[in-house]
């Protein structure tokens, strides 16, 4: 349905946008209580990273003579048990967090303790579990952290909530200990919103390539943030892409026949101008949205392409990140989102190697590799942000991408965060990083150097850059970071910096495998690590 009268940075799209009002109830209930002998659960989960720590705390004093007796026997050493005991739940699983490498364990720690010890919970059929986590000074987000663990093993796939409500659950509620360290209602509003936020990252991103095609993406995050202030707008028209971003419309080539997988753009908005304290802040965040990536006519092969539905992660944290700004309302922030949900097929009218494509920067690309599709993706629509964002107030542009094997050969499970010039003079990356590691999600610092600008040269004066060469990026030296010097360079930010008149802020995060392995339930990466950066410092 197209709309005359849209204005604002949407309107050459001519769709309607969404404005509503009510917020998605959480997928677990919550519950909070401060004290261990609630009678309503039936099953306590205990995380402790030291026996006279909870033997010293007030509220665990009831559990101190049992466990004391059992740490004689050694039992407490063990990855997690279960005991009989006095308490009116009549089962206790104790959960401990070993720091056996003193300079090199962290807070994961506790995520891993929190997943061992709803695990044993479930297997023992309780239903109501109560998670009580000893304080620790050196870890004050220690709760959090280990009821993300309990989060990611009551995940419920999103077809078999949709399919048999019988199982949309795994227990029918979820008991948090309140100790002197976090205060009710602030932590149970974060853990709403983190479980709520990480679901609907899985959602789009562990869903097969089917359910979670183009068009049921779009239709998946319309229908989720109906009744929100968060304001959507979702551009399918194939003519209206190949105008506006032609580099996705090249991408969508192969399947434009196809309705559910031919492209969509997705654009999300939130904005809060209430005063946190802070500067005012406007964060742009792209996401590769590739429902299934068949590699194009540079075709995948031998197995290849198995776990290829997960390329659409990007898009997924996006959609994720947006769902948290609705739950917590962080207080002046603007955050402009955009999905580019594309499926790369292979068929008679897929975009080929040797073409040459404008991009809406009126850059011309030569294309060396179909698969290399995700930079395509994202090309325009980031070349649309910076647009906005010459308008905008302290803007902050992110790419976020499953985008090379070569940024898994190098970090194995960690994201890898790429700064331009511009946030790499205040310390963007390093600062990200620091907050991740408080957090529990780490990221690892790379860097760009003229190299990587130079490998995007065209070698035909037809072009002005090349998209990539033609072999796999685990083949290519600095095959991670020359995909964030093409962005710079295609959308012409490398005209927005540190000199320049109007400097812009740009970090580019290849998340590579870092939120799992397929077919495996996904820990949502770098979610959690840019909420805590953007969103959590702005809270009331």
């Amino acid at each position: 349905m197209l709309s005359s009268g849209v204005q604002g940075p949407f309107a050459l799209l001519g769709r309607v946008r969404y404005l509503h009002n009510m917020v998605a109830k959480p997928i677990v209930p919550l519950a909070l209580t401060s004290s261990l002998v609630e009678p309503t659960f039936d099953g306590v989960i205990v995380v402790s990273h030291s026996l006279e720590a909870l033997t010293n705390h007030a509220q665990f004093k009831v559990l101190a003579h049992q466990l004391t007796e059992q740490s004689s026997h050694g039992v407490l050493n063990r990855p997690g048990f279960l005991l009989h005991t006095e308490l009116p739940s009549k089962r206790l699983f104790y959960s401990p967090v070993s720091f056996g490498n003193h300079d090199f364990d962290d807070i994961r720690k506790y995520r891993h303790a929190g997943e061992q010890g709803i695990a044993l919970a479930l297997s023992s059929g309780v239903k109501n579990p109560l998670l009580a986590v000893v304080p620790n000074t050196d870890h004050p987000n220690a709760l959090v952290v280990a009821a993300l663990g309990v989060f990611h093993k009551l995940h419920v796939p999103l077809n078999i909530r949709q399919e048999e409500s019988n199982r949309s659950q795994k227990v029918e509620r979820l008991g948090v200990l309140s100790t002197g360290s976090f205060h009710s209602s602030e932590t149970l509003k974060l853990l709403d919103a983190l479980q709520s936020s990480f679901a609907v990252c899985r959602d789009i991103g562990d869903t097969d390539p089917q359910r979670m095609a183009p068009g049921p993406a779009a239709s998946y995050v319309q229908e989720h943030f109906k009744g929100t202030e968060i304001k959507v707008t979702i551009e399918d028209n194939v003519e209206t892409l190949k105008k506006e971003f032609p580099l996705l419309a090249a991408v969508s080539r192969g399947c434009n026949h196809i309705d559910p997988h031919k492209a969509r753009l997705l654009f999300l908005e939130y904005e809060n101008r209430e005063d946190s304290g802070k500067p005012f802040e406007t964060i742009f965040l792209i996401g590769k949205g590739v429902t299934l990536d068949t590699g194009g006519l540079d075709l995948k092969v031998n197995g290849a392409m198995l776990g290829m539905s997960r390329d659409k992660y990007g898009s997924a944290v996006v959609a994720g990140f947006f769902d948290a700004l609705d739950k917590l309302k962080p207080k002046g922030l603007k955050v402009v989102g955009l999905m580019a949900m594309v499926r790369n097929s292979c068929g008679s009218a897929s975009y080929s190697c040797d073409e040459i494509i404008t991009s809406r920067s009126g850059k011309r690309i030569l294309i060396g590799n179909t698969d290399a599709e995700g930079r395509l993706a994202m090309l325009d629509p980031l070349t649309y942000a910076r647009e906005l964002a010459l308008k905008e107030d302290n803007p902050h542009l992110y790419t976020l991408a499953t985008l090379t094997g070569h940024e898994v050969l190098a970090y194995g499970y960690f994201p890898a965060i790429i700064d331009n010039a511009v946030a790499r003079s205040a310390g963007h990356a390093q600062n990200l990083q620091k907050v991740g590691d408080e957090w529990g999600q780490p990221l690892e610092v790379s860097r760009l150097h003229v190299e990587d600008f130079d490998f995007n040269k065209s070698p035909v004066e037809s072009a002005d850059l090349r998209q990539a060469n033609n072999r796999p990026s685990v083949q290519t030296l600095r095959g991670h970071q020359s995909p964030c010097a093409f962005l710079i360079q295609a959308s012409r930010l490398d005209e927005h910096g540190i000199s320049s008149q109007k400097p812009i802020r740009y970090s580019h995060i290849d998340i590579g495998s870092s939120m799992g392995e397929y077919p495996a339930t996904t820990f949502p990466c770098p979610l959690l690590a840019l909420s805590a950066k953007h969103i959590f410092p702005r809270l009331s």
